[in-house]
């Protein structure tokens, strides 16, 4: 076993070496003509590989010169390349006592030791490297790096203000500035250090990307996806940065420039089948139905058998209204496939759509005869029950099952759900904090738990804080923003809300609430014609909603909004 750990650590350890400089010291070199001409050989030997000879010729200039502790270095050295680590690590301590000053012996201990992941070891060798010269940034930036393991921030910062201080030229004196202060969260600080290192070393990539992790980090996703976008645009291949990107633009709602990477990787033929099924899924959120129907049929002629490529084929179909191609193609997915319980879910909303309500129960009632322990039949069916306006009997299905289930964050949000819909808001909102319980980044619970403080009227404060944790994880999610808004609404911080609430409508345009909410806000704000023409928009939208005609004729007669 430590056979095996020595192959893969020597060449971390040499490559260590190489990057980080550890170099010949003109004053610490043999001073003995002999011992000199030795060494010298002993390099050219271990160079072509040759590493008995190497340790043959360093033993005889050893002899000829034996204060020399960068013999003992070198001999640590070519050791290393025999996988001989106790004995490079006696060599290097015998050059340190026969040489105090050897700043090489101290650096090339300290690495071995971090290489080892010894690091609290590492830092004894390398405090007393940089003591020597703290101006060399070879052992600073390995001292550092074994610092931030141990997580001893406040030294690595003291460590690199001093080099930066006698060497302002140091862009890796910088970047690791911004990397300490990233790994304690101080992300704000760890930018104007990235872009210190940028400006010394434009083309320094890994400063580019922490740079941008950090953005990201901040919530300042534009100028994250834009620092991102700069990168993967510069260079060729960064198919983990594209991946990365993609995400974050998904996460934006920013569909469209999310399908432009994932058409760049399909082009650069990675991904396969992989990026092919989230181009359709992205096809399908952008309503493009007849694209994806395309995309999943060319999957399907290539591998007939992909069930996964059916059921989104059939969902397709199920999105263009096409609603008997969609059983088609559902009703082909076997009953073995772990796609069959959602299968059945989508069979009996396609049942409901086409009113026949008490089939569609049936197809569920069936399916959990048949599969009982598959916990979305029993969530589909009180979906279903809920679209029917039979939520009793969805609560009463649910809750007989709740000993089975009720550790699942879905089942505990369903109930909650259910429970509001029956005007039970107590009893919701416990669900609600059942679900954050057991999922504490759990968006949507967070959120209904904020809206419906907000809709109530109570706990507006600890409702700030539930929306403001669900925008954290869903920062560009219209419907949080408008709860966001409509939470300062509440409070009557009427400024902030109309900010809010005029993002929220930016990003769900078509929303008749959301403009209501809008309207609510420029009222309250003394905006009655912003208001007016917000509220005849939703009033478009939904023409049903009377509350909402009342308010259109209040601001017509000139009557005061909320203050």
């Amino acid at each position: 076993m430590l056979r095996t750990l020595l192959f893969l650590i020597v060449p971390l350890v040499l490559s260590a070496c190489a990057g980080l400089g550890v170099t010949e010291d003109a004053q610490a070199l043999p001073v003995s003509r002999s011992a000199l001409s030795l060494y010298a050989q002993s390099r050219l030997a271990l160079n072509d590989g040759d590493g008995e000879r190497a340790l043959a010729l360093l033993h005889e200039a050893q002899a000829a010169d034996p204060t020399s502790g960068q013999l003992l270095v070198t001999e640590a050295e070519v050791r290393l390349k025999g996988n001989q680590v106790p004995e490079a690590l006696a060599a290097v301590d015998k050059a340190i006592k026969l040489d105090p000053a050897n700043r090489d012996a101290y650096l090339l201990g300290g690495t071995i030791m971090a290489t080892l992941g010894r690091d609290r070891e590492a830092v004894t060798y390398l405090r007393t490297a940089v003591k020597l010269d703290p101006s060399k940034e070879d052992a600073v930036l390995q001292l550092v790096n074994s610092l931030i393991r141990l997580f001893e921030y406040e030294e690595s910062v003291t460590a690199l203000k001093e080099l930066v201080r006698l060497k302002p030229d140091s862009a890796a004196g910088y970047y690791y500035l911004g990397k300490t202060y990233s790994q304690m969260k101080l992300y704000r600080e760890s930018l104007g250090y990235y872009k210190r290192a940028l400006e010394l070393r434009p083309d320094f990539f890994q400063a580019s990307i922490d740079q941008a992790v950090s953005l990201e980090a901040l919530g300042e996703l534009d100028q994250a996806v834009a620092a991102y976008q700069a990168l993967i645009d510069d260079t060729e291949n960064r198919v983990p940065l594209i991946n990365h990107l993609i995400q974050l633009l998904i996460q934006q709602h920013r569909y469209e420039d999310a399908l432009v990477y994932l058409n760049k990787l399909s082009a650069m033929g990675f991904g396969g089948d992989e990026v092919k099924r989230k181009i359709g899924l992205l096809y399908l959120e952008l309503g493009r139905h007849d694209e994806a129907i395309r995309l999943f049929n060319e999957m399907l002629a290539k591998n007939p058998d992909s069930l996964q490529a059916r059921f989104y084929l059939a969902s397709a179909y199920e999105e263009k209204g096409d609603l008997e191609r969609a059983k088609v193609e559902f009703s082909k997915i076997s009953p073995d496939s772990e796609l069959y319980a959602e299968t059945l879910g989508h069979l009996a909303f396609i049942l409901k759509e086409q009113d026949r309500d008490d089939e569609a129960v049936q197809l569920l009632q069936k399916g959990i005869a048949a599969y009982p322990d598959k916990l979305e039949l029993y969530l589909s069916l009180a979906t279903l029950y809920d679209a029917i306006d039979r939520d009793e009997e969805g609560l009463k299905l649910l809750l007989g099952v709740e000993s089975r289930f009720g550790g699942d964050p879905r089942f505990q949000f369903r109930v909650g759900v259910l429970y509001d819909k029956l005007d039970r808001k107590h009893d919701s909102i416990e669900r609600m904090k059942r679900v954050i319980a057991l999922n504490p980044r759990d968006a949507q619970a967070l959120n209904y738990l904020g809206y419906t403080y907000a809709e109530m009227g109570i706990n507006l404060d600890e409702a700030l804080e539930y929306i403001k944790r669900a925008l954290e994880i869903r920062p560009d999610d219209g419907f949080f923003v408008d709860s966001l808004g409509w939470i300062y609404y509440r409070l009557k911080r009427y400024d902030e809300a109309v900010v809010q609430l005029e993002r929220a409508a930016t990003l769900v345009s078509d929303d008749p609430t959301v403009l209501e909410h809008l309207g609510d806000a420029y009222l309250a704000h003394k905006e009655p014609k912003k208001a007016l023409t917000v509220y005849k928009k939703a009033q478009r939208l939904d023409s049903s909603n009377k509350e909402l005609v009342e308010k259109i004729k209040r601001v017509v007669k000139g009557e005061p909004g909320e203050r």
